[in-house]
C-alpha cells in the first residue's frame, strides 16, 4: 500500500474507490464497532463494508478532508441519537461533540440533525456503503450527504 500526497494515509484504496464512486446525493454511513455494519451493508447500494481501524472522529477527519457535502440539502448530515424517554450516555455526549467539530472542521455551517436510533439504523440502509470504525462510545454513527465540488475546489454552496 502506497502513500500519497495531500490525501489522508487512513483512505485506503477501497474508501477512496467507494467516495469517488458516490455521486452527489448519495449518502455514506461511518459507525462504531457495535454498529450492525455487516448485515446493514448487505442492504446498501453496492454492499460494501469497508473497517478502519480509527475512532470515528479520525474516520470523519480524513473523510472529511476529501468528501463535499451537501449543503442544498438541510439534513445532509445525521448522527445517531437515543430514543424518545432516553438520554445520551455522558461517553455518547463527548463523541457526539467530536463529530461535530470533526465535520465543521472542514465543513464550517453545515448542519448536523440528530435521528432517533431505530430510524438511523433504516437511513442507513438506503446509503452507498457503510464505513465501520473501532469507536466504542455509544452512538458513534453517522450518514453523510454527498455534495458537489464547486468551482474553487470547495463544498458547493447555494
Amino acid at each position: 500500500m502506497g502513500l500519497l500526497k495531500g490525501i489522508d494515509p487512513l483512505l485506503t484504496a477501497d474508501l477512496l474507490y467507494i467516495l469517488r464512486s458516490m455521486g452527489h446525493g448519495d449518502k455514506l454511513c461511518i459507525c462504531d464497532c457495535n454498529f450492525p455494519a455487516s448485515q446493514v451493508a448487505t442492504k446498501t447500494i453496492t454492499g460494501k463494508h469497508v473497517v478502519l481501524s480509527v475512532s470515528l472522529p479520525e474516520a470523519l477527519n480524513a473523510v472529511c478532508s476529501v468528501l463535499p457535502l451537501d449543503f442544498f440539502d438541510d439534513k445532509s448530515v445525521l448522527k445517531m441519537a437515543p430514543q424518545e424517554g432516553l438520554l445520551l450516555p455522558l461517553a455518547g455526549v463527548e463523541v457526539s461533540n467530536e463529530i461535530d467539530n470533526a465535520i465543521w472542521k472542514h465543513c464550517p455551517g453545515i448542519e448536523i440533525h440528530p435521528l432517533e436510533r431505530f430510524a438511523f439504523y433504516q437511513e442507513a440502509e438506503k446509503c452507498f456503503a457503510v464505513v465501520q470504525t473501532l469507536e466504542r462510545r455509544p452512538y458513534g454513527n453517522v450518514i453523510l450527504q454527498k455534495g458537489c465540488v464547486g468551482l474553487d475546489g470547495l463544498d458547493l454552496k447555494p
